[in-house]
């Protein structure tokens, strides 16, 4: 926004000074007048004991060395107003600086204001805050930028690939080649439709409304009971009425990225997918528990980052284009909740969503 020119804040701290003790000289002169000035008689007077100087004489004989004190009074507030704001405001110098730069693109940058805690410090500690999180965001988002550019390059390689080679195929099968294209193109599709819901979970925009979510695990496992019996897992729901507040879209999709995740990164044979819900206190939670081989602690914190696959992890054609537990991290966040990713000792993983309990 352009502004016009005005007088700097330093130049009005030190007009202030200058001022404040001008007016305290002004003061002072005027307690001198009113108790001691005003009952000296206006004309001298000879006495016995020799002159006494009257109330003019006095005026005339002060009135200099008043003048010299305010001009005195003046210089002093101007020069050491100036100073003492100069060094007050130089934390506010550096917060300027910094937030140019951080305005043109320098995110990495921080004030780290040293000294104890005051004003200055708590806006510099905060800032530094603030750009730690746009600097982690904007590098997230790139990240997912540059993931999203790939996988969504993957299927149109692919179908470039298969439409050149059944050019040059003069035996070529076009019953085949339009199933393996609609596998293709399904897969983009199904890449695409998480994108948007990833990007609507982030965004927030949603309307909220009162959500069971034992109703809504309930109907998860209705969706997702088929691909458990075809590949052999027992799936199990149990739990109490857990009312939160949020999109019933939105937190049906959360349950049924879970238990998918749950069902297609288990056990070869014999696998076991449990899912719970819980009231408790201002909170409610949503918790799936999966058999599974052993997994490394530091790998599950990175399973919520956008287009990760656990190597450790038993996948098939099921697992998904690596954006599952992604858009459940995001709709937690979009529902100010908890998620917490967990290694069982048994094998496995164990997934809990916590999150505001509904009010009223």
């Amino acid at each position: 926004m352009a502004r016009p020119p005005g007088p700097s804040v330093r130049l009005k701290l030190t007009l202030s000074y200058a001022g404040f003790l001008m007016l305290a000289g002004a003061l002072l002169l005027a307690v001198v007048w009113v108790f001691l000035l005003r009952y000296v008689p206006a004309q001298a007077i000879d006495t016995i004991g020799g002159f006494v100087p009257g109330r003019d004489d006095l005026v005339r004989a002060f009135a200099p060395a008043v003048a010299w004190a305010l001009v005195f009074l003046l210089a002093f507030g101007l020069l050491g107003g100036w100073f003492l704001a100069g060094r007050m405001l130089a934390p506010l110098d550096r917060i300027t600086r910094a937030t140019r730069r951080a305005a043109g693109g320098s995110l990495s940058h921080r004030i780290e204001l040293e000294g104890r805690q005051d004003e200055f410090r708590e806006l510099a500690d905060s800032f530094d805050a603030m750009l730690a999180r746009l600097e982690a965001h904007v590098a997230e988002q790139q990240r997912f930028a540059a993931n999203a550019s790939h996988e969504l390059r993957t299927p149109l390689a692919i179908t470039q690939a298969m439409l050149d080679v059944a050019r040059e195929d003069p035996d070529r099968d076009p019953d085949a080649l339009i199933a393996r294209l609609r596998i293709v193109n399904a897969r983009a599709i199904e890449l695409t439709e998480a994108l948007l819901v990833l990007s609507r979970a982030d965004q927030g925009s949603f309307a909220r409304e009162p959500v069971d979510l034992s109703l809504v695990a309930e109907e998860a496992v209705e969706t997702l009971l088929p691909l458990a019996e075809a590949r052999g897992i027992a799936l199990e729901a149990s739990g109490d009425v857990a009312i939160a507040t949020g999109s019933q879209a939105l937190l049906l999709q959360l349950t049924t990225n879970l238990l998918h995740n749950a069902i297609v990164h288990n056990l070869a044979e014999g696998g076991a997918v449990h899912l719970a819900t819980a009231a408790g206190g201002d909170v409610v939670s949503l918790t799936v528990e999966n058999t599974g081989e052993p997994l490394n602690p530091g790998a599950v914190a990175t399973y919520v980052e956008p287009f990760q696959r656990g190597s450790d992890r038993v996948r098939d054609g099921h697992a998904g284009v690596g954006l599952g537990l992604a858009i459940v991290a995001s709709i937690t966040r979009a529902h100010r909740g908890a998620l917490t990713l967990e290694p069982r000792a048994a094998g496995g993983l164990r997934v809990t969503v916590t999150l505001p309990a509904a009010t009223g």
